[in-house]
C-alpha cells in the first residue's frame, strides 16, 4: 500500500502552512516526520485524518495496483493530547470500544491482555481515566489504535510523555507493525527519529523533502538540519 500527497496546500488567514507538500509513503517503513514546532506537522496529519479541509492538492490511496480514496477506517490518528472518554473506567473504555468494533477486530486478546500491552498496572484498569495522568491517557489511546490495526498510523509526538521503559517498549511494538503498516511518526526531536525510523522526511518552509538518514551521523550535516528546523536556512539548501 501507498499514501499519495500530492501539492498539499493549507491556509490560515494570510498563513500558509502547507506550499504544496509532496510525497509518497509506503508500507514496511516508518518514517520520521521531522520539523520544529509549529512548522506544520499537526496541521499535515489533520489534513490527511480530513479533520481540516485542504486548500489544494490530493491525497489518495494506492492498493494491489488501484487508486482509491482514503478511508476513514484506513487511518489510526494518535494525537499528542489525548482525547479519551474521563468519564469511564479504563476498561470500560476498553470494552466499549472493543464491542462496537468487534466486526473490525481480528485480534482475540483479553482486555488484560491489551492493557498489559502499554503496560497498565492492575490496580489502574478500573480507575476512571480522568484520574490517569497524561503519559496513561495517551497508553490508551495509543492502544485502541493498535487494536483497531488501521493500515496508516499517524503518530503526533505521541513518547513524549511515557517514561524511558514504556516509550521503549512502545518502539518495540511500532518496529513489529512497520510490515504491515505505514507508520508516521511526526517529532521535532532528531535523536528519536534516528533512533526509531527508517525514512527521514522533514517539513520546512511548507514542503516536505526525504534526507538522507546515513548523513546524519555527520555532525556537519546535522548542524544544517537544526539550522532549517529553526528556520534560519531554506531546506532547498541542503
Amino acid at each position: 500500500m501507498k499514501l499519495i500527497l500530492e501539492d498539499i496546500k493549507k491556509s490560515f488567514e494570510k498563513k500558509e502552512v502547507l506550499c504544496g507538500a509532496s510525497f509518497t509513503f509506503e508500507t514496511g517503513n516508518i518514517y520520521g516526520l521531522l520539523g520544529r514546532n509549529g512548522a506544520g506537522k499537526t496541521t499535515l496529519f489533520n489534513c490527511i485524518n480530513e479533520d481540516l479541509d485542504i486548500d489544494g492538492g490530493s491525497y489518495r490511496i494506492e492498493e494491489d495496483g488501484m487508486i482509491r480514496k482514503v478511508e476513514a477506517d484506513d487511518i489510526g490518528y494518535v494525537l499528542s493530547s489525548p482525547l479519551v472518554p474521563d468519564f469511564l473506567t479504563g476498561r470500560e473504555f476498553l470494552k466499549f470500544f472493543i464491542d462496537i468494533n468487534k466486526d473490525k477486530i481480528k485480534d482475540g486478546r483479553t482486555i488484560d491482555q491489551y492493557f498489559d500491552i502499554v503496560s497498565i498496572e492492575l490496580e489502574d484498569r478500573d480507575r476512571l481515566i480522568k484520574d490517569y495522568s497524561h503519559g496513561m491517557k495517551n497508553k490508551m489511546q495509543m492502544l485502541v489504535n493498535f487494536i483497531a490495526n488501521p493500515h496508516i498510523l499517524l503518530l503526533d509526538e505521541p513518547l513524549t510523555s511515557f517514561d524511558v521503559v514504556v516509550a521503549d517498549e512502545i518502539k518495540q511494538i511500532l518496529r513489529y507493525l512497520k510490515k504491515d503498516h505505514i507508520i508516521i511518526f511526526s517529532t521535532h526531536i532528531m535523536e528519536l527519529a534516528l533512533d526509531l525510523c527508517d525514512i527521514i522526511v522533514i517539513l520546512n518552509n511548507g514542503v516536505l523533502e526525504q534526507i538522507d538518514k546515513e548523513s546524519l551521523d555527520n555532525n556537519s550535516f546535522k548542524e544544517r538540519i537544526i539550522n532549517a528546523l529553526r528556520g534560519e536556512e531554506d531546506a532547498k539548501n541542503l
